[in-house]
């Protein structure tokens, strides 16, 4: 039932409109359309300059998912992903320049553990680093996407660190 209403109260407006519009002298129309492309500009200008990266920041995360050529990634893995990236860049080990990479091993070990999203202080298994390693493997392995080698690299490297840790 709302929706019959909502669509007369929208066909109301929009004849009321349109009869208005009929009416005015196309000067009259054309200065008001002027004036309302100007304002709007104004506000989508002010909107940008305060909250611009906000808002251009789904769209360009949409863009360079598909230069990375991850595909059928779920929100939950893509999460899992930027904080692995997070996790990385804090640490001073990923870095989207190739060349403040190095293939020198910095990972202490509560970082291994992070990257891999185990806790430190529960007993863990060899088969709990293993699951947890292949879970991200399936994400970032250099099959599926050859621009994340290096991420691949450094989740190797913490699987040694956790498994050399927990032996």
């Amino acid at each position: 039932m709302n929706i019959i209403i909502y669509t007369v109260v929208i066909l109301a407006i929009f004849y009321l409109l349109l009869r208005f519009i009929s009416n005015v002298s196309s000067k009259k129309l054309s200065k008001g359309l002027r004036i309302l492309i100007i304002i709007g500009l104004i506000v989508l200008a002010i909107l940008f300059a305060v909250a611009g990266r906000f808002i251009l920041t789904l769209p360009l995360t949409l863009a360079s998912l598909a230069l990375l050529k991850l595909k059928g990634l779920s929100i939950f893995q893509l999460i899992s992903l930027y904080r692995l990236i997070q996790t990385l860049r804090k640490s001073g080990r990923f870095s989207f320049n190739q060349k403040n990479f190095n293939n020198q091993s910095s990972i202490s070990v509560s970082e291994a553990y992070k990257i891999l999203n185990l806790d430190m202080n529960k007993k863990i298994s060899k088969e709990d680093v293993n699951k947890a390693y292949v879970k991200i493997q399936k994400k970032i392995h250099p099959d599926v996407s050859p621009e994340t080698s290096r991420l691949s690299s450094i989740v190797n490297e913490a699987k040694d660190i956790v498994l050399n840790d927990i032996s």
